[in-house]
């Protein structure tokens, strides 16, 4: 089966990792998409891969959690053969605290973190480490894991991009099927599948962004007032999103970008002045069952979808890409529970 001609269509972040590891695992793998390399969501500039919190563990936490711990030898490996960094960088995240109500259950998660993460990561509350790199915090105490890492989107998509081209496989605008297809399209496919089924199956959620030029390359991620505020590794910080159902255009931005701005800039004092390089828009693809959609498309012999990474993509792309590769390769299936397409449909 390794041996089989395998197209992949999508060239997001969920496609352009399946496509990897299938090839690296001795597949001929070809992939196709109309708009080119990390054209929607995957396109973004945010790029937080941080944990569920600690508690009320369930299937799609597990599999969270495999996946960020598989992440770094992932991206390690995409980067020495390809060579283009990701932007990756395990640094971890600080999360300030309001008040004694969210002390104690911060304190609570801490201990809830030992069994759930093992020795793999640690979830800690302390005093602020950095006050020059910290948000506000009214206790004076922060959150900080050291499970959460980062990537920068684009990067990573031209980074395995890169290392997909020493196997052979370039992106290509059109193709044909193959025997073996995989449907990693995004909010496209979400809505072709809500053409052909009687109820929603998924949505494209809009989210807004800002890149600020702001250097803080080696400093823990932040998240405050529901924002993630990114350093990366190019140094630039990143300010994200909006959670947007109703839009008149998923591509544009407007006065709710300039107010996640304005607030990230008060809650956290460093970036009071920083400039804004770029802003973005775009669409996520959600699922009905709000986990990622992993399997076998019903009633079409060969085609597969992976697809709803919604705000979690990139951190689910590891275990997604060698989840679908087991089931196409081996024919083993281990899609956890409530990921299966059809949980969605």
């Amino acid at each position: 089966m390794a041996t089989a001609d395998i197209t992949v269509r999508g060239a997001g972040i969920f496609g352009l990792s399946i496509a990897w590891v299938l090839a690296r695992r001795g597949a001929k793998v070809q992939v196709i998409d109309p708009n080119g390399l990390s054209a929607g969501a995957s396109g973004g500039i945010v790029g937080a891969l941080a944990p569920h919190v600690p508690e009320n563990w369930n299937p799609k936490k597990q599999f969270q959690l495999e996946s960020l711990l598989m992440a770094e030898p992932f991206w390690a490996e995409v980067e020495a053969t390809g060579g283009k960094s990701p932007g990756y960088a395990r640094t971890g995240r600080c999360q300030p605290i309001a008040d004694d109500t969210a002390l104690a259950l911060a304190q609570q998660r801490s201990e809830t973190a030992k069994p759930l993460w093992g020795d793999a990561a640690t979830w800690t509350v302390r005093p602020i480490a950095d006050p020059q790199w910290s948000a506000n915090s009214p206790t004076g105490m922060e959150i900080f894991d050291t499970l959460s890492a980062r990537t920068h989107p684009r990067q990573a998509c031209q980074a395995l991009a890169a290392a997909l081209k020493t196997q052979g496989v370039d992106i290509q605008t059109q193709g044909p099927d193959t025997d073996i297809t995989i449907h990693a399209t995004g909010v496209a496919g979400l809505d072709a599948l809500n053409a052909q089924n009687p109820r929603m199956v998924g949505a494209g959620i809009k989210g807004q962004a800002a890149l600020l030029d702001f250097a803080a390359p080696d400093a823990p991620q932040l998240f405050a007032d529901t924002l993630h505020i990114i350093p990366h590794t190019d140094g630039t910080t990143a300010i994200g999103s909006t959670t947007e159902r109703e839009y008149a255009d998923p591509t544009s931005t407007d006065a709710q970008l300039d107010d996640i701005i304005a607030r990230a800039r008060a809650v956290v004092p460093a970036l009071k002045d920083a400039k804004v390089i770029a802003r973005w828009a775009g669409l996520r693809p959600r699922s009905r069952s709000r986990a990622p959609m992993l399997g076998l498309w019903p009633d079409r012999p060969g085609h597969y979808i992976a697809n709803g990474g919604f705000k979690i993509g990139f951190g689910m792309a590891p275990k997604v890409a060698h989840t679908m590769a087991d089931l196409i390769l081996d024919g083993r299936d281990t899609i956890p529970q409530g990921f299966e397409v059809d949980a969605s449909l």
